[in-house]
């Protein structure tokens, strides 16, 4: 269990936590490959959420899913791009979370993700909490910590 200090003080930074939505880039899980591989391309981005027509959440994909699929024994087929959708490609499978100011489930899930989605009750994309912004916070805290708390300097033992 994180400690409640420290905890507090990553909160000071919690309105930073979330991406929304509305600034995520995304694809559609009908959208073809080579459309997905575009936006991927131009936005420099190594994975991206995947949703439906009513922005549900349905799953993730990145640059090596597509690559991966194209690669065939001899050769790249590269007429997939045209005839495969994001659905047949992505993950489906990585975590989501609805409460993106759950710190201690967050970091956890974050050590092998480098973004979590978040999502409604209903399973609506609301955003992303990113490794960076998280680890932010966790920076804050650990060099703010003593301006907010008082450190005691506990006695020396001597190991046995």
């Amino acid at each position: 269990m994180i400690n409640q200090q420290i905890r507090q003080l990553m909160m000071d930074r919690r309105e930073k936590f979330m991406i929304p939505a509305s600034l995520v880039a995304t694809v559609n899980e009908d959208n073809s490959l080579y459309h997905a591989f575009l936006v991927l391309t131009k936005d420099h981005y190594a994975k991206i959420v995947v949703v439906d027509n009513e922005s549900h959440y349905r799953g993730l994909l990145s640059l090596s899913m597509i690559t991966d699929e194209l690669l065939e024994t001899d050769r790249i087929n590269l007429d997939k791009l045209q005839t495969m959708k994001v659905r047949d490609v992505m993950q489906t499978d990585a975590p989501v979370i609805t409460d993106p100011y759950d710190v201690e489930e967050n970091l956890h899930l974050l050590i092998d993700q480098s973004f979590l989605t978040v999502v409604s009750e209903h399973g609506e994309f609301t955003g992303i909490v990113t490794r960076r912004e998280l680890l932010k916070a966790v920076n804050y805290a650990a060099h703010t910590f003593d301006r907010h708390f008082e450190v005691l300097d506990l006695p020396e033992t001597e190991n046995v």
